[in-house]
Parts: C-alpha cells; sequence; structure tokens
C-alpha cells in the first residue's frame, strides 16, 4: 500500500518538469548558437568596412 501511495504521488512533478523545459531550452541554445554567432560576426564586420568606406560622409 505505501508503494502505490508513493507512486501516485505527484508533489514533485511540476519540479521535473522545470528541470526537463531548462535542460531543453539549454541544449537548443548550445545547438542554435554557434550559425548565430557567425551571422552576427560577419554582419559586424560588414558595417565595420561600409562605416570605414563612409567615413569621410559622416564627419
Amino acid at each position: 500500500m505505501c508503494c502505490k501511495l508513493f507512486l501516485d504521488d505527484e508533489s514533485g512533478a511540476v519540479t521535473v518538469d522545470w528541470v526537463v523545459l531548462t535542460a531543453g531550452v539549454v541544449v537548443l541554445a548550445v545547438i542554435v548558437m554557434p550559425p548565430i554567432q557567425t551571422a552576427i560576426v560577419d554582419m559586424a564586420a560588414y558595417i565595420g568596412e561600409t562605416v570605414t568606406e563612409y567615413r569621410k560622409f559622416l564627419q
């Protein structure tokens, strides 16, 4: 009988859900970050080159 009560108890289920959800978000961020980082670095370099090219017009 005590095993059935233990198995039916759902008091820690919300904590487990949050741990699984947080782990999923972290894994997704680790997978998605490298391509985004490359695109951001490339865009920053392009902006820097454009600003340098048009520097005389910006003064």
